[in-house]
């Protein structure tokens, strides 16, 4: 069984069964079920025609849901007729159904949320973490919006500013290691910039090809994380970057600039910089401080306290990490990095220790323990 294969099938089934006149819930539930059935059936009697035996049997699972509601039965006129299985068309629908989903009767953030959910393939957990909100929440937050799409016609495409959201937080999942989604986000972007003429769209895909360039170097061997300084920049893919600055300079040319510009701007001269030693630190904090004027976002000056740390010294970064709420996550993790670069061993391997509990993740958390480790060896 393919699982490949159905979780890139989903979002056109979906849109279909959103274009015949579903509503996005039910349509939702209908797709689940035939991803279900595809499960059980498709190792013994795999179909010659895998998108279009889903489309007809999610119809078919809606159809059943519909009349089974009485509370639907007013749309029977339009679903009595079940559509003729046969195979369907191959035309991407995946970047629509991300404006279809960022709803403008829906607020940015649950738009986001419901897009992620539900076709990002993100788990609530997930989605939570990147909010940086409890998991219930977050269910909370993606139920509502549920409930308020429900029924209601998806033809007016939501905002492009909700889409590249939803794009960035589906290539940060990607990137982490977590949910291979990083090389869609990019291909979707990609999808979006030919389409739209938008600096903050050609900002975003300067980011993603900036970050992703480095992805081969950011793990060893055995899975272990490596951090940027001590990556093998030779291992670094040099036409991505090439290409993310330049889409980055001619996004920057027309003088619109945004947050997705200005996080390029810092991935920029971090690959431009030959060796770690090297990396303009000032020009980076620069950046952060123009970051958080646009967004005014905790991690965002969690990052800059780091910038400060390199750019003025230990002292001054852990004077920047103070007026930040310790809850933060990696907010201990930095303060062990700037205590260790300003000689306290003691604090540094007891907070990468703490950091290391607080982790989200297993290679996070496993080079944080090496990092309290090692500082514990030099006592």
């Amino acid at each position: 069984m393919d699982e490949a294969l159905l979780r890139s099938l989903t979002p056109s089934v979906l849109t279909v069964l959103v274009r015949r006149g579903a509503d996005f819930a039910a349509a939702e539930d209908a797709v689940q079920d035939a991803l279900a059935e595809a499960l059980r059936v498709w190792p013994a009697d795999p179909p010659r025609d895998a998108k279009g035996w889903l489309v007809t049997v999610a119809w078919r699972k809606f159809l059943d849901q519909a009349r089974a509601d009485t509370a639907r039965r007013r749309r029977e006129d339009r679903v009595e007729v079940e559509p003729a299985p046969g195979p369907a068309t191959g035309v991407d629908d995946t970047l629509q159904l991300y404006f279809l989903c960022a709803h403008p009767s829906l607020t940015p953030a649950s738009a986001v949320a419901l897009t992620l959910r539900a076709v990002g393939g993100l788990t609530t957990r997930q989605i939570a973490q990147a909010y940086l909100v409890p998991e219930a929440t977050m269910a909370q937050r993606i139920s509502r919006a549920k409930r308020t799409v429900s029924g209601v016609r998806f033809d007016r495409p939501g905002d492009v500013g909700t889409v590249l959201r939803v794009l960035y937080l589906v290539f940060n999942e990607g990137y982490s290691g977590d949910v291979d989604l990083a090389a869609e986000a990019i291909r979707l972007t990609r999808q979006l910039a030919g389409a739209i003429d938008h600096p903050e769209v050609a900002g975003l895909l300067a980011l993603m090809l900036l970050h992703h360039a480095r992805r081969a170097a950011r793990t060893g061997p055995d899975g272990s994380l490596v951090p940027l300084a001590e990556q093998d920049r030779g291992r670094w893919d040099t036409a991505s970057i090439a290409e993310g600055v330049g889409i980055l300079q001619a996004a920057l040319a027309r003088d619109r600039l945004g947050e997705f510009q200005a996080q390029a701007a810092v991935a920029a001269l971090h690959a431009d910089a030959p060796t770690a030693e090297e990396t303009d630190w000032v020009q980076i904090v620069e950046w952060y401080d123009e970051l958080a004027r646009l967004t005014d976002s905790p991690v965002v000056r969690l990052n800059r306290a780091v910038a400060v740390g390199q750019a003025d010294g230990p002292r001054a970064g852990l004077a920047a990490l103070a007026a930040l709420d310790s809850t933060l996550p990696r907010h201990t993790a930095v303060a062990a990095y700037l205590h260790e670069r300003d000689g306290d061993l003691a604090t540094a391997a007891r907070l990468y220790a703490e950091a290391a509990r607080k982790a989200s993740n297993l290679a996070e958390r496993d080079h944080l323990t090496r990092q309290a480790a090692r500082l514990n060896a030099r006592r």
